[in-house]
């Protein structure tokens, strides 16, 4: 008399035929291994090329940007602000900057608001020399 359950599930009854038989199932080698990783080291590599790398560019330039600021250079900050350096206290990450000459208006925001460098003022730059 045959099980009533076996028609239902063939694969079952298989798999528990075969686990009764003591068989193993070969362990893959080598190139089968690397075929079955590849697709996710490529894209770990694929993310690293795309993301990673290109934000870790963009932080070093704006580092670079930073270092080289200096006082009569103008500027505009992440919220839009122009203005022209007056003082860069680096100990306490902060720049004041003139954003009014004839009212000779200052404001003081940190370091790392500044985005950009336009230009160097020159005719602040002769009147120091």
């Amino acid at each position: 008399m045959s099980d009533p359950i076996v028609p239902l599930f063939p694969a079952l009854h298989a798999a528990a035929l075969y686990a009764q038989a003591g068989q193993q199932r070969p362990q893959p080698g080598g190139l089968e291994l690397l075929l079955t990783y590849l697709p996710m080291l490529l894209i770990v590599l694929v993310a690293w090329l795309l993301l990673y790398r290109p934000e870790r560019e963009r932080q070093r330039r704006q580092q670079d940007l930073l270092s080289a600021l200096k006082k009569n250079d103008r500027v505009v900050t992440a919220a839009g602000i122009y203005g022209i350096v007056a003082n860069v206290d680096r100990e306490n990450d902060r720049v004041t900057l003139k954003v009014d000459e004839a009212a000779n208006a200052k404001i003081t925001v940190t370091l790392s608001s500044i985005s950009k460098v336009l230009a160097t003022s020159s005719d602040d730059s002769v009147a120091d020399a």
